[in-house]
């Protein structure tokens, strides 16, 4: 199932989450090569979130095979520079494809503006980035001597998604479901089942045994990040602006 839309209009216009796509989709261009595969693998490489870096647990030195690359085998190495500390805040502007970047920029844009109507700006980019430092803590706990980069907004999407289920259960969202229908299902519905899918697929990351069958996917990212929007979003929403959220429907409700 793919979000598309939904039926609650924002108060005020979304300027953090269109700022937010706006840095996204330059990283990705001007940074990452919009895909090229030299600057792709560079920038995740040195720029990604290697839990076993920032654990220590994974050994200096180990390579990661990339395949060849302009005729050369390629290998993200480990290392212990300094910037390693950072990549849980670079690694959310950062993609892995086109297919990853596109996916992440629907789901911010569907979910995200209407969580930054009722947080406000500053709360909202804060809100977002602490939720995708949670995604990364939460992966790091499930797999902390992983020698491989992760990149993507997933995590810190996944808390906007969070927050969405506690403020807005009940709102509509139009969902396209491939390869034909378009369907109206409550937010409630549409969250709860993408976070148990999140949970499935993630299950097998806690056995020793077929660690491959999530995909490569950080799922449990996603599951740390859902946990952590879910648990924080009324500590970040605005009174004042839940409060006028509410007067607005209120009255759409008596005039019609």
């Amino acid at each position: 199932m793919f979000p598309i839309s939904d039926d609650n209009p924002t108060l005020r216009t979304p300027v953090m989450t269109i700022l937010l796509l706006v840095v996204t989709w330059a990283v990705w261009l001007f940074v990452q090569g919009g895909g090229a595969p030299m600057p792709l693998a560079v920038s995740v490489c040195d720029l990604g979130f290697v839990p076993g870096e920032v654990s220590g647990r994974a050994p200096l030195g180990l390579g990661v095979p990339l395949g060849v690359i302009d005729g050369q085998p390629l290998a993200c190495v480990v290392d212990n520079q300094g910037i390693n500390w950072f990549t849980p805040v670079i690694s959310i502007f950062l993609h892995g494809g086109w297919g990853h970047i596109l996916g992440n920029s629907l789901y911010l844009w569907v979910f995200g503006n209407n969580v930054e109507d009722s947080m406000g700006r500053g709360r909202f980019v804060a809100f977002y980035l602490l939720t995708g430092v949670a995604a990364a803590m939460a992966h790091l706990a499930v797999d902390p001597g992983s020698p491989v980069p992760t990149v993507g907004a997933s995590g810190a999407i996944s808390g906007i998604m969070g927050a969405y289920l506690l403020l807005y259960p009940r709102v509509r969202v139009r969902t396209f479901i491939p390869p034909f229908f378009l369907l109206h299902f409550p937010a409630w519905l549409v969250l709860i089942l993408w976070f148990g899918s999140q949970v499935v697929s993630g299950l097998p990351d806690l056995s020793p045994l077929r660690r491959e069958i999530s995909g490569g996917v950080a799922v449990w990212a996603h599951v740390g990040g859902f946990v952590a929007g879910a648990l924080l979003a009324k500590l970040f929403e605005d009174p004042e602006l839940v409060r006028r959220r509410r007067a607005v429907a209120d009255a759409k409700v008596v005039w019609s």
